[in-house]
């Protein structure tokens, strides 16, 4: 496959992602060093504790990939990186490792926003040896949704965005964390409460927030409305049915992320839907609204579990694009964690 190879890493949290990625679509190596075990420990991401493990394992990850790859450096036509949103500390590690081996081994430098990496996902293929599947067709509405971001986003071609909705409280992944503690169940909470669920028969129903806009999202309800019953329990003396609970819940936001994805594609009039994000890789969000989905006649199109998480080939993925059109930085370019998305006027 022709295109740019692309070093691509990122480290906007708690994962350190370093990939080489040809064309923005053909994954070479994909290298991920996870923190999931050290931060279940405190129920959460300590900020500080996820940068000091960018810095150590950045490097052993970048030697993976090389490995994987069987590439050199005088294979590679640019170095990505991720350079936000995100936590500052790990973006921090990324860029600046980014920027000094672009420096030393003389390629061009392409910052990538995390969000549009997510989106990006949806073009990657893994399998050197088989023919690339066509591209998503534009227009695109993308649901990304994962444990900092809920966003729906109207894709009208490369890097052109308009912002069509986003929570106003909690994302979604975050929510899935603080209920999963709520229900005592091991972090991350995300994939707990969808195996505690499997099967189970939700133990109510939990309310559906409403917002101002119509492409909104709030959780924040939801979660309080999921403490309250697992108090009443308590009160009463009874157990708490943590299965059906977790059911009922994981219902309530699956049901609120599909409702508002599928009103959004039918009001642009979309050729298909992209999910990208953690909870993109949560089963029941993609059964509903592939379903829904396909009784308008649109597609859905999801990225490989592995892929929905944070990792360093959906940047390179971006960055192909991105380079393809000429768009370089420099020593200049900074991490910001409340980076946004170049958005188009509505």
């Amino acid at each position: 496959m022709s295109g740019p190879r692309v070093l691509a890493i990122e480290s906007s949290c708690d994962e350190t992602g370093v990939a080489v990625v040809v064309g923005g679509r053909r994954i070479e190596a994909n290298q991920v060093a996870s923190q999931v075990a050290l931060h279940a420990v405190t129920g959460g991401i300590v900020p500080e504790v996820a940068a000091r493990q960018q810095l150590r394992w950045i490097v052993p990850t970048l030697e993976a990939a090389f490995q994987q790859s069987g590439v050199g450096w005088e294979d590679l036509d640019a170095v990505a990186v991720t350079h936000g949103p995100g936590l500052i500390g790990s973006l921090l590690v990324g860029v600046n490792v980014a920027k000094a081996l672009a420096v030393t081994h003389d390629l061009p430098l392409v910052g990538v926003n995390h969000i549009e990496g997510h989106i990006y996902a949806n073009w990657l293929t893994g399998a050197a040896e088989t023919p690339l599947p066509a591209e998503p067709p534009f227009p695109l509405v993308c649901l990304v949704v994962s444990g900092g971001h809920t966003q729906l986003v109207l894709m009208q071609d490369h890097g052109r965005y308009t912002l069509l909705g986003q929570t106003v409280d909690d994302a979604a992944g975050e929510a899935f964390d603080k209920v999963g503690r709520l229900l005592g169940l091991p972090y991350p909470g995300g994939p707990a409460i969808s195996a505690a669920a499997v099967g189970a028969t939700p133990a109510t129903r939990f309310p559906r927030a409403r917002t101002a806009g119509p492409y909104d999202f709030s959780f924040s309800g939801l979660k309080t409305a999921v403490l309250r019953a697992v108090e009443g329990y308590r009160a009463r003396n009874e157990p708490i049915p943590i299965d059906g609970i977790a059911a009922a819940f994981e219902e309530a936001v699956v049901d609120a992320l599909a409702t508002k994805t599928l009103a959004a594609a039918r009001d642009h009039g979309v050729a298909a839907v992209a999910l990208g994000g953690g909870v993109a890789a949560n089963a029941a969000l993609r059964h509903s609204l592939g379903q829904r989905l396909r009784a308008e006649g649109l597609p859905l199109l999801v990225p490989p579990p592995a892929l929905c998480t944070d990792n360093g080939a959906m940047i390179g993925a971006a960055a192909g694009f991105r380079f393809a059109a000429g768009d370089r930085a420099d020593a200049a370019l900074e991490a910001v964690p409340n980076l946004a998305l170049p958005w188009l006027v509505p």
